[in-house]
């Protein structure tokens, strides 16, 4: 069976460069790779508040690509480097402006050492509509 990929307007030359895909749908699940606080090039947009910004634009993206909103997350899983210093610099942008209103998806919070340049990644499960 072939993987149903959804890309994000603007953003293919950029996942095929790297071999993966932005977004599978399967089983009436979208299921959305790390994203990052990526330009369109690829470069880590600079700043930590930027990046997260840059992250749910990019996950946006690839949501409404699948005819999704944040409302049809169903899982988050996000990548944190130095968690003790950024964890709620974080928590704070994403509360206020992406997270919506209850109920909220599940949350795991990881603290990793390294992230190819980048100091936020967020990946998802959606439910498709």
């Amino acid at each position: 069976m072939k993987r149903d990929v959804i890309f994000p307007p603007g953003r293919q030359a950029l996942y095929e460069k790297n071999r993966y895909s932005p977004a599978v749908r399967a089983n009436g699940l979208l299921f959305v790779s790390g994203q990052v606080g990526s330009r369109e090039d690829g470069s880590p947009e600079p700043g930590l508040e930027a990046q997260v910004r840059r992250a749910f634009d990019n996950l946006n993206a690839i949501l409404a690509a699948a005819g999704c909103t944040f409302d049809d997350v169903q899982d988050v899983t996000i990548f944190i480097v130095d968690p003790q210093e950024n964890f709620q610099r974080i928590w704070d942008i994403v509360q206020a402006d992406y997270w919506g209103a209850a109920p909220h998806p599940t949350v795991t919070a990881v603290g990793v050492t390294w992230l190819y340049g980048f100091d936020f990644e967020i990946k998802v499960v959606a439910k498709l509509p």
